[in-house]
């Protein structure tokens, strides 16, 4: 309070006072050393100097120095002012400090939290905030700066700089230490599990090393993210693993508990049930692709209940047609499985086959695999609507049966001629 300025800028010019002690500035035409520097710097940031002096904090100061206008005898008063406040430290003396470096010094004390690092073609803040320099700025190219004075235009995604000066690394750490820490980080990136050890100054990423024998902890959240972004296709995924999922799928739709929701969500909300052992034991994306999908999707399954037993019954991979052949049941829509078969397989059956009470919808095929027509109700199909497919498919395929009473017809997978054997 004794100072008469904002408690960053009081801390700024005490610190840096103490820093610079009576170090040689660099400054041509004499003047006070390190601290007198220290006190105009400060003097400047308690009262924003005019936008024409510049946006590089070491040129706005010479600007002042040269200044006639005001802000110029304002800025001289407050740093006598100031200059008499306080007095040579000692924790630098002996070590040279430009205008520049002391500049640079003030502004990050000050605003340690706007120390930025350059990446890319903006600046990163320490506070995480991202900042641009304006065309043409002096500070461009700097690979640190301390932003004293900046603003965020409308529609803008970053901030962009007003005032800043440019600084080294020492020197954010430094004014920003409070923040700076190491840590062990372990991410899914680019596909894969990345562990490293990473230093870092708030949000600035400042030495990042390799990291081996990572918390397993942290390995397993990696990889659950990595099923999160993926899917579950990183697991050894098979047609069985696949076809498992879907009938688990379809009961559940229709007939609820105890059948387990095998949705993405609700399986990596209950990973612990299912993928463990092997997800602990897991450290990259090729162990993932070693877990066998079909055997963990099974710990799913209502063994308690004794429902499990039922799986094949409720949900059976293929079914019986009256022909004899065993076909294939598509559960690929939960809400209503298909059968696919050829129309001659189905001759004889009065209703459409049903599963958990659910009627299959069926794909009836021409002899050569093609559609010929789809039903969910069969007696309906055999009543009104095979006599015009029978017209037309009993000149395309002459060799095949087609009876005039499928109802009641034999089933077969033959021709006529071998059906006459």
């Amino acid at each position: 309070a004794r100072l008469g300025v904002h408690p960053r800028l009081g801390r700024a010019l005490l610190d840096a006072a103490g820093s610079a002690g009576d170090a040689g500035t660099g400054r041509s035409g004499g003047g006070g050393g390190g601290p007198e520097v220290v006190a105009e710097v400060v003097g400047l940031l308690s009262e924003e100097a005019p936008r024409e002096y510049g946006d590089e904090l070491v040129s706005v100061l010479r600007a002042a120095r040269r200044g006639g206008d005001g802000y110029a005898a304002r800025w001289r008063a407050e740093v006598r002012r100031l200059r008499g406040a306080v007095e040579p430290g000692d924790g630098r003396r002996g070590l040279p400090l430009t205008e520049e470096a002391l500049a640079g010094l003030v502004a990050a004390l000050a605003f340690p939290e706007r120390v930025a690092k350059k990446d890319g073609g903006t600046y990163l803040m320490v506070s995480g905030t991202r900042a641009e320099l304006p065309e043409g700025s002096a500070l461009r190219g700097a690979p640190w700066i301390a932003v004293a004075v900046a603003d965020r235009p409308v529609g803008r995604g970053h901030a962009r700089v007003q005032l800043g000066a440019a600084v080294d690394e020492e020197t954010a750490r430094l004014a920003a230490g409070a923040l700076l820490a190491e840590r062990d980080e372990v991410h899914w990136r680019d596909g894969d599990v990345v562990a490293r050890r990473v230093e870092r100054l708030g949000a600035v990423e400042l030495a990042v090393r390799p990291l081996t024998g990572a918390d397993p902890g942290l390995v397993r959240d990696a990889l659950l993210e990595g099923l999160r972004q993926e899917g579950l296709g990183l697991l050894r995924r098979t047609a069985d693993a696949d076809v498992l999922r879907a009938r688990l799928a379809f009961l559940r739709r229709h007939l609820g508990e105890p059948w387990p929701d095998v949705s993405d969500d609700a399986l990596h909300a209950r990973v612990d049930e299912w993928l463990e052992p092997e997800l602990g034991r897991a450290r990259r994306r090729a162990d993932l692709g070693r877990i066998d999908a079909v055997e963990a999707l099974a710990r799913l399954l209502p063994w308690t209940s004794g429902e499990a037993a039922h799986l094949d019954e409720l949900a059976p991979e293929r079914i019986t047609v009256p022909s004899g052949s065993r076909i294939r049941i598509d559960y690929g829509d939960p809400e209503q499985p298909v059968l696919a078969v050829k129309l001659q397989e189905m001759f004889g059956l009065q209703r459409s086959p049903r599963i958990a009470g659910v009627p299959l919808l069926v794909h009836l095929l021409s002899p050569a695999g093609r559609p010929a027509a789809v039903t969910a109700d069969l007696a309906s199909f055999w009543r009104d609507g095979y006599k015009g497919v029978r017209a037309e498919l009993r000149g395309r395929y002459p060799k095949h049966p087609w009876p005039e009473d499928p109802a009641s017809a034999e089933p077969t997978r033959y021709t006529k001629a071998r059906l006459a054997r």
